[in-house]
């Protein structure tokens, strides 16, 4: 009989080569005590190496989706398959980005000890990050312009510094599905700017990306698909006119109802 360690990196098996990323039929999601579904119904594929908009107003599911996706929230119905397998069987493959407001920045850490937890999944029970994790953990710091913060207490950044310092966690993971929670939400122009060449050069490496946005500026610049959610339920597809006059027609029919 085989025995194995959870992420210890020595009985992992393949996901099958030719899976999308992600394939969701179905999937409902309910928080517990919710009178309604998080998410309800959700059918959604996504092949490797794209990069994917979440778009929807607060409340519509996105980070529900994405916590789904990683494993954070059960499903209550449905199926959701990350590279083929069941969520949870390539924890190593998945790296999350929380919304920047989910942390406590007071925690006694340094810039370059956040991003070395990137390389946790990939460790194993009872072993200590290697050179290489180091390495892996200052090039990220470096892709992300942070390298001469890296020891500093992660409280002492910006707000803007904060995001590129999740995103570096991420990239230090070296994931091949990267689920972002609203990277680019109240970030300075250089943040987003720096953000943004990272998320072109992830996709020029294969990478999947699936960001969570409000943003409908840059849907077709800078995605090559969107997912539109409102109330849990997706009401348009695509970065073209029709998902966006879908969105706005919803915001602006919200703006007036708060107005009354």
């Amino acid at each position: 009989m085989r025995f194995c360690l959870p992420y210890s990196g020595r009985c992992r098996e393949q996901p099958p080569t030719a899976a999308p990323a992600l394939a969701a039929q179905g999937v409902v999601v309910r928080y517990p005590g919710g009178a309604r579904a998080a998410l309800d119904g959700l059918d959604w594929v996504v092949p490797p190496g794209a990069r994917v908009a979440l778009v929807g107003p607060n409340g519509a599911g996105k980070s529900t989706l994405l916590k789904a996706i990683a494993g954070l929230l059960p499903i209550a119905a449905g199926s959701l398959r990350v590279f083929g397998a069941p969520v949870g069987a390539f924890r190593h493959r998945v790296a999350y980005l929380a919304q920047r407001g989910e942390l406590d920045w007071n925690f006694p850490i340094s810039v370059r000890r956040l991003v070395l937890t990137g390389r946790y999944p990939h460790l194993g029970w009872l072993r200590w990050p290697t050179r290489a994790d180091w390495r892996l953990a200052d090039e990220a710091l470096a892709r992300l312009h942070l390298l001469d913060l890296a020891e500093r207490q992660i409280g002492e950044l910006s707000g803007g510094q904060q995001q590129r310092a999740l995103l570096a966690r991420a990239l230090a993971q070296e994931a091949d599905l990267l689920l972002l929670d609203e990277p680019l939400n109240a970030v300075d122009a250089a943040t987003r700017e720096v953000v943004s060449a990272v998320l072109r050069d992830l996709q020029r490496q294969g990478k999947t990306v699936i960001v969570a946005t409000h943003d409908l500026d840059r849907l077709q610049a800078d995605f090559d698909d969107a997912l539109f959610l409102m109330d849990g339920q997706v009401v348009a597809r695509g970065v073209g006119a029709v998902g966006e006059r879908v969105h706005r027609a919803w915001l602006d029919n919200h703006r007036a109802a708060v107005a009354v």
